[in-house]
């Protein structure tokens, strides 16, 4: 067998909500996917060719960042800055998910040009894995003139993302035939919500969120200018909508919404984003971030908060990662208290406010690197070695 295995583990994030701390300490990998989930004692064993020892550290599922600005290649043209994606892995980040490729200079706003946008961004980065993570890019953006049968086109040839708000309409809320269109079709559709982020944006609004009906509330918090109050109270209270919250946005709208949901009993709805690169910058740890303040500031365990940044974006996006269980994509990372912390281990050190140390990154099966560049060291340094790998007996 060709894979690897992650033994002596502290415990297991799985990634789903309402899941606490997985009492297993073995995670199997066989290629690019999680074959096994359980204790050691309880599993055979077969020839691999990798045994990570966690010496404690907590497993957890890749950070997925479902508002990610990327262009073409790992290269940014807001912040000039080249690579930035290969750190972002260093941040636990497994993949990324276009909030579409607004930041191309000169970006085309004719129908022709926004599907070539697309389509070129999806096919950039269909096989291009930078750093090891998966990019899903070429979202379109929403502009007059587009017709159900570009969306058809779009589909085709491999696009199932949207962005809605960037568009040239009169009001946003005139998107909303595209955004059907799209969604007709297959796409996710994610708009852009609160005040403008750059000249060629609009504020949305309540209404206007409302009356397209998106799939993702996108930096419902603010991008980073968030909602009215009132307005933040009907998206929750009168749609179904996804609701994402940024590092880049307002953080107390942010723990406005993580209350009310959790009030509510729908955090399932809640998802953890960077919106990076923008002015605010390029930020290898915003997801990781954000995770930790909502864990410690708001009513929301750590297990919560991994889930609102893994396992539900997945299920927003139809994504076969975020998830520590068989079957899944193998993007996984060790997690520890950063050396020096008060905390005993990573899911104490989250709930008090302290970042996390990366430990190790596998994305796809394969190991990336055994520590972080980006995070504090961990308490317990890992040992990784050739050697038998545990898998399910039989």
């Amino acid at each position: 067998m060709s894979g690897a295995v992650i033994v002596n583990a502290g415990g297991v994030v799985t990634g789903r909500a309402g899941d606490g701390l997985l009492d297993a300490d073995t995670v199997v990998i066989s290629g690019d996917r999680i074959a096994a989930v359980g204790r050691e004692a309880e599993l055979g064993t077969v020839d691999a060719d990798l045994v990570v020892d966690a010496a404690g550290a907590i497993v957890a599922p890749g950070l997925i960042d479902s508002h990610c600005h990327v262009v073409i290649g790992d290269y940014t043209p807001r912040q000039k800055t080249v690579d930035f994606l290969q750190s972002y892995v260093h941040g636990g980040i497994t993949t990324c998910i276009s909030a579409s490729e607004v930041h191309a200079p000169g970006r085309p706003k004719d129908p022709v040009g926004v599907k070539a946008l697309a389509i070129a961004a999806q096919r950039c980065f269909a096989d291009y894995r930078p750093g090891g993570m998966t990019v899903h890019a070429g979202s379109v953006i929403l502009e007059p003139g587009l017709e159900d049968r570009d969306f058809a086109d779009l589909a085709d040839a491999g696009v199932w993302l949207a962005k809605a708000g960037f568009g040239a309409f009169a009001s946003p809320a005139d998107c909303a035939p595209l955004v059907q269109a799209a969604q007709r079709h297959g796409m996710v559709v994610m708009c852009h919500t609160g005040g403008a982020s750059i000249p060629s944006s609009s504020p949305v609004t309540a209404d206007d969120l409302l009356a397209m009906s998106p799939d993702v509330s996108g930096h419902v918090n603010g991008g980073p200018t968030a909602l009215s109050e009132a307005d933040l109270a009907r998206v929750i209270a009168e749609s179904d909508m996804a609701l994402q919250v940024v590092q880049a946005g307002n953080l107390r709208a942010s723990l406005d919404v993580v209350r009310e949901l959790e009030r509510r009993g729908e955090l399932t709805r809640l998802l953890i984003a960077s919106d990076t690169p923008t002015g605010t910058g390029t930020m290898p740890l915003a997801v990781l971030k954000s995770v930790v303040e909502l864990a410690s500031l708001a009513p929301l365990s750590p297990f919560e908060a991994f889930a609102a940044a893994t396992g539900n974006v997945a299920a927003v996006y139809r994504l076969d990662t975020g998830v520590i269980e068989p079957g899944r994509l193998a993007d996984v990372m060790l997690i520890d208290a950063p050396l020096g912390s008060a905390q005993p281990d990573a899911v104490s050190a989250i709930a008090a406010g302290d970042l996390p140390a990366v430990s190790c990154v596998f994305t796809r099966g394969v190991l990336r690197f055994e520590i972080s560049r980006n995070t504090p060291p961990p308490t317990r340094p890992l040992g990784v070695r050739a050697g038998a790998v545990p898998t399910p007996a039989g």
